[in-house]
């Protein structure tokens, strides 16, 4: 699905990521670390918010490497930032339609009957601008969206961050249920490293930039982190 080879990536003259070489299957893929490990700057240089300073991105084998966010959007990859997901003076239909600028298989229709199976919630709101939404809604609202593009790939940025945990709970389940009804592979960057092991199939840690380590078991370490081992 993702193959990265090498790549390096930050803002102007800091370099944020050194030599990063990793891959990705249709999986949930979690990325972990502390405030500062590069995880942001890693999803959006996957996305192609950030450009790369070197190395490589190829995409269900395709090199993307030179293509602009938009490209990489319309060739299944969909970006979900942390912050500044919605629209906020946009109604939550209007965020969701947004999500039907690329062209796909199927409907707009369709695609909303998708969307609120996943996120029923929404659907009471579907007038309601989005910036007057709670937090766990709007995010509901920018994962929505991303569904409507029919994306192969989700990349989920923090998602949980300062959610009650009464989402963070239905967050985790539902990137678990995306994946598995959906058929949509995700990279998902957690700080909450329990909830992220407890759904991912495969975790990597990053730290300072650089991958400290990559485990194909995530169970393996959730049963590590409750015997009392620190990541």
């Amino acid at each position: 699905m993702l193959k990265i080879n090498n790549i390096r990536s930050g803002y102007g003259d800091v370099e944020v990521l050194h030599d990063l070489t990793f891959d990705v299957k249709h999986e949930i893929y979690a990325i972990l670390g502390a405030n500062g490990a590069g995880k942001t700057t890693l999803m959006k240089t996957i996305a192609k918010v950030l450009p790369l300073n070197g190395g490589e991105i190829h995409f269900k084998g395709e090199n993307i490497s030179g293509l602009t966010s938009y490209q990489v959007a319309a060739k299944g990859l969909a970006f979900v930032p942390q912050e500044g997901n919605v629209f906020p003076t946009m109604t939550v239909m209007e965020n969701l339609s947004i999500g039907c600028v690329l062209q796909g298989k199927k409907s707009k229709k369709e695609k909303l009957e998708e969307v609120f199976d996943v996120f029923p919630d929404i659907y009471e709101r579907i007038n309601q601008k989005a910036g007057s939404l709670s937090g766990g809604e709007a995010q509901m609202v920018a994962f929505g969206r991303a569904l409507m593009q029919e994306s192969e790939l989700l990349l989920l940025d923090e998602p949980t961050a300062g959610l009650s945990p009464k989402y963070v709970d239905m967050f985790f389940n539902k990137v678990k249920e995306i994946h598995e009804k959906k058929n949509v592979s995700i990279i998902i960057s957690e700080q909450n490293a329990a909830k992220a092991l407890e759904i991912a199939d495969k975790i990597m840690v990053l730290n300072l930039g650089k991958i400290h380590f990559i485990e194909d078991c995530a169970k393996c370490v959730l049963s590590m982190i409750q015997e009392g081992y620190r990541i």
